[in-house]
């Protein structure tokens, strides 16, 4: 098997690749790609000439090459990235990426281990087998070395480096068959990817890792929801689980997947979906509204708003919800009573879970109110009771409505004086965090840098995290963070990367990061995380700035997160004494001010690059945050 594939420039045994013709190759690549540059062509033309003097001195040396296979501009599916060269040979996949003079840079390492890591996490020809990334500058002339956990190699050093790796491993190559299997490459969609693919009636492309930490909760919830209609009952559900654990993936799917067809209620002579998708993240609400927009129901119908959800409902109790079950994501956000009578200009009353369980008890017969709650998330006045907030509620409730609550054992303290049956499982507990391509420990780190854990707990941390392929970059120059991210993710059509800030710093613009409250009210959420990288609206374009409150419950490929003065570390504390003022009562200022940094350097799947501002104050949060782990960007 040799020549074109659907899915890539070239692909063939290794022999077949030596004894064809140069220009035969590159105009076969030329033909894949298309709109090809002519930097790029001579790039193909040099490194094709290279590639078959390194693969003649293998086969020279070692007969069991010719079994090996070489693929070239191979795009990984639905994402359009291309690697520019892999070599399959026995248990071994090899990732190289080839880069013109002084290629050796912290993006082009970054960019070979993401292709790496996704080929070994997503593509089950690649499950349990060494996927090693390799850089390859052409000017390299250093001698192998290893930085970052990627080979770096000269052009004359490939043929010894798969000589070493085919010596190392046992086990027989992937075939070309089973490397293009149209199916082999699921990788972990987006909020925004899963979104459009329910929207249009298609199963999202979880890999069993991914659905191993939600299908137990999605199948709990089913569960509960069929009793609940059997037995006529009321049932508050509380899902919890760290950030980027796919609380908001469960809840699209409950909703959307199929898991309550079979309890579809019929409305104007139609089956209707017996769910509804609440949020009070209105960002999240703009942005899949956005994402959906055009096709064939409204993308409010889809996911909806609670502030609109509650006024409606507040206006007369002769309006019944036509679902029974009930999803509100960010429920560890609801609002307390002082709120809710802020934002919907009424007197002080109920709160938005005594609004929904209200609510609830019009439907009749039975009811499912799913409450998402996230660890750490409030960020603003009148989110921090948290899940006290929805016992305080269940405690209001008439004598006459019996609820039945279910969550995750951690939250049984919360719930030991109500008198409503309560049941505890593990399935209602999220502690995988999946949104940073499964690298475990994002959370415990940035825990361990908000919390002052011992600087060396930090520290190993990171390096785990390091090794796994996620990074923590700092630096002090802006331009520098911003290169890097353009670089890294320049052959990325579909990755996004942004600039994130607090909105209670003052210092930041200054330094090029406009955060003010006239500048960021105005930024069109839904463009600024869906558009096109060269629209003048989208996140890469990296000018707008995003704050916690448009970010929280949302992500990014990467952030570029301006450290801001609200939160500094003095004398080997973390201090908000220069936080602009918020208004409302706290109940916990320097909490809040820690949420808001949690959410911050949690949004990037990829990672996250700090810029801290070269200024006085911010010089001990420089230091404290490369001694915890984070590395500089070179």
């Amino acid at each position: 098997m040799s020549g074109k594939h659907g899915g890539a420039g070239w692909y063939s045994k290794i022999p077949e690749f030596v004894n064809t013709e140069s220009d035969f190759i590159e105009s076969a690549l030329a033909e894949f790609v298309r709109d090809v540059s002519g930097e790029q062509r001579t790039s193909w033309s040099n490194s094709i000439r290279w590639l078959k003097r390194e693969y003649d001195s293998l086969l020279n040396i070692d007969r069991a090459s010719e079994s090996y296979s070489t693929i070239l501009e191979y795009e990984l599916p639905r994402d359009f990235r291309r690697p520019d060269v892999i070599v399959l040979e026995n248990a071994t996949i090899v990732v190289l990426e080839v880069k013109g003079r002084s290629g050796n840079t912290q993006a082009a390492r970054d960019q070979v281990t993401g292709y790496a890591r996704d080929l070994a996490a997503y593509h089950a020809a690649c499950v349990e087998r060494r996927v090693v990334p390799v850089l390859v500058p052409t000017d390299w002339r250093n001698g192998p070395s290893e930085v970052d956990g990627v080979q770096v190699l000269g052009t004359d050093d490939v043929h010894q480096f798969l000589l070493g790796c085919a010596a190392s491993d046992d086990g027989p190559p992937v075939s070309l068959d089973q490397f293009f299997d149209n199916d082999a490459y699921a990788p972990l969609p987006t909020i925004v990817a899963a979104a459009r693919s329910l929207y249009e009636d298609r199963e999202l492309p979880f890999i069993k890792r991914a659905r191993a930490n939600t299908d137990p909760a999605l199948e709990a919830i089913s569960e509960i929801s069929h009793r609940a209609a059997q037995s006529k009952t009321r049932n508050l559900v509380l899902l919890s689980g760290v950030p980027g654990s796919g609380k908001t993936l469960v809840g699209l799917q409950l909703v959307h997947a199929g898991w309550l067809d079979d309890l579809a209620i019929e409305r104007d002579g139609k089956k209707m979906s017996p769910a509804v998708y609440l949020s009070g993240n209105g960002p999240l609400v703009a942005v899949l509204q956005d994402a959906l927009r055009g096709g064939p129901i409204p993308g409010s119908v889809f996911v909806q708003d609670i502030k609109k959800y509650v006024a409606y409902y507040s206006r007369g109790k002769s309006r019944t919800p036509p679902e029974h079950l009930i999803v509100f994501d960010e429920a560890q956000r609801a609002h307390d009573a002082d709120r809710v009578a802020t934002v919907h200009k009424q007197p002080v009353g109920p709160s938005e879970p005594d609004l929904l369980l209200e609510f609830c008890e019009r439907i009749p017969e039975w009811c499912v109110l799913v409450a998402l709650i996230g660890d750490g998330q409030a960020i603003h006045a009148g989110e921090e009771a948290g899940v006290a907030l929805w016992e305080e509620a269940i405690s209001r409730r008439p004598s006459g409505e019996a609820w039945n609550i279910y969550g995750a054992p951690h939250l049984r303290q919360h719930f030991a004086t109500v008198s409503n049956s309560c049941s505890w499982s593990e399935a209602l507990n999220l502690d995988t965090e999946i949104r940073f391509h499964l690298t475990p420990k994002v959370h415990a780190f940035v825990e361990a840098i908000l919390d002052e854990s011992p600087i060396d707990h930090a520290a190993a941390i990171a390096d785990e995290l390091h090794a796994g392929g996620h990074r923590f970059l700092v630096t002090r120059s802006l331009e520098s963070a911003k290169s890097y991210l353009l670089d890294r993710y320049a052959d990325a059509p579909l990755a996004r990367f942004g600039v994130l800030a607090s909105s209670k710093d003052k210092v930041l613009p200054d330094f090029g990061v406009d955060n003010t409250f006239q500048t960021t009210k105005r930024l069109k959420v839904g463009p600024w995380y869906n558009r096109e990288p060269d629209d003048p609206l989208s996140c890469c374009q990296l000018e707008t700035v995003a704050t916690e409150f448009s970010s929280q419950g949302l992500e990014l490929d990467a952030a570029l997160l301006a450290w801001g003065s609200d939160l500094i570390r003095e004398r080997g504390e973390w201090s908000m004494r220069l936080s602009r003022g918020t208004r409302g009562r706290l109940r916990d200022p320097m909490q809040l001010r820690k949420n808001v940094y949690r959410v911050l350097m949690t949004r990037g799947r990829d990672g996250t690059v700090v810029f801290v501002p070269e200024i006085d104050v911010l010089d001990e949060t420089w230091q404290f945050l490369i001694e915890a782990g984070f590395r500089e960007l070179d």
